[in-house]
């Protein structure tokens, strides 16, 4: 039984997946909410593009409900007993669902979209957009799924802008390791 689960937040390029796995480190085991959406594509030979993605990950809310994507994740939480942490939470019908297995931390990773660009263009996976237009196209159906509803409501936010990502990823763990003890406790 999975004893807790921290969901990680925040906009493409924000720097959740060097958050998320560096609280994996300490915490436990690291999943992807992507990882289901790009798996999915390959599945049915869909070109891995922002807008594909986006596309399919919009069928799927639509004909299997909003916490599909949760719901496929936790699929790999079966055999685990210690904290989840699950890499790009983007609504909170997904927060909701995690909650139902087992006491759940939302940590949010805020960068300015200046800042997330810039990463993105360095970052250069085959679904992240090449133009300034297109980063803000994406950012605009981020915010549709209701991820910035998740950032608001986020029990956690630390900044990752002009810091060595060490910093960020202490900062988070002190804080994440914090509330959990807090909501642990409690149930």
């Amino acid at each position: 039984m999975v004893r807790a689960v921290v969901c990680v937040t925040g906009m493409p390029g924000s720097g959740k997946t060097a958050i998320a796995r560096c609280l994996s480190n300490y915490l436990g085991t690291y999943v992807n909410m992507g990882d289901v959406v790009r798996s999915r594509a390959a599945e049915l030979g869909i070109e891995i593009t922002s807008d594909n993605l986006a596309r399919l990950a919009q069928e799927l809310r639509r004909e299997h409900g909003l916490d599909v994507v949760a719901r496929e994740v936790s699929k790999s939480f079966t055999n685990q007993s210690s904290v989840v942490v699950v890499d790009g939470v983007r609504s909170l019908d997904e927060v909701r669902y995690f909650s139902k297995i087992a006491p759940t931390v939302v940590v949010a990773v805020h960068a300015s979209p200046k800042a997330r660009f810039e990463r993105l263009k360095k970052r250069g996976r085959e679904d992240d957009p090449s133009a300034y237009s297109g980063f803000l196209e994406r950012d605009c159906r981020e915010l549709e799924l209701g991820l910035g509803f998740v950032i608001a409501l986020a029990d956690i936010v630390v900044v990752n802008e002009e810091r060595d990502v060490v910093d960020v990823c202490e900062e988070a763990l002190r804080k994440t390791q914090k509330v959990l003890n807090s909501v642990l406790t409690q149930s």
